[in-house]
């Protein structure tokens, strides 16, 4: 299979993945409506039930949004918040920046570059944190400036991967 065959093969089945989790969602959803509407007469009757159907929800949730993120869901709970979206980028370029580091054919020139990248990604973190508190308008001016200089460090980061 070509890199083009297998990368919409991976979307493919994300986009699947993604819409089961919707689907189990809904269906958990429809549960506890049913429950609250019926619930009064037959109440204890369907408390596992409903308890069990928000139990499914919340873990369909967890995996959609750690699906969005980009990070395995053991590692959802380090990304909370508005930016939490820049907190997991930061996380990748940063094991990026490990791979790089550990990378046989890495030169001198990759290393100060990874040194020097690490210290840029405190910054943004320190930024992405302080971003946090700040009203709407700053707080997106600093997400897209962050998101900015991400972009930078993953490009330059991916064309010295050789990738």
């Amino acid at each position: 299979m070509t890199r083009r065959a297998d990368k919409k093969a991976e979307k493919r089945a994300e986009k699947e993945a993604a819409k089961e989790s919707k689907d189990v969602v809904k269906r958990a959803r429809t549960a506890v409506g049913v429950a609250k509407v019926v619930g009064p007469a037959v109440g204890p009757v369907l408390a596992p039930f409903a308890v069990r159907a928000a139990g499914v929800a919340r873990d369909a949730y967890d995996h959609y949004r750690a699906r969005q993120l980009g990070v395995p869901v053991a590692r959802l709970s380090e990304f909370t918040g508005r930016g939490a979206a820049l907190h997991a980028r930061i996380a990748g370029v940063a094991d990026g920046l490990a791979d790089l580091r550990r990378a046989q054919r890495a030169t001198v020139g990759d290393q100060a570059f990874a040194d020097q990248a690490q210290g840029t990604l405190e910054q943004l973190t320190a930024s992405v944190r302080a971003a946090e508190r700040m009203p709407a308008a700053r707080r997106k001016a600093a997400h897209r400036a962050v998101a900015g200089e991400l972009e930078r460090l993953e490009s330059q980061l991916l064309h010295r991967l050789g990738i």
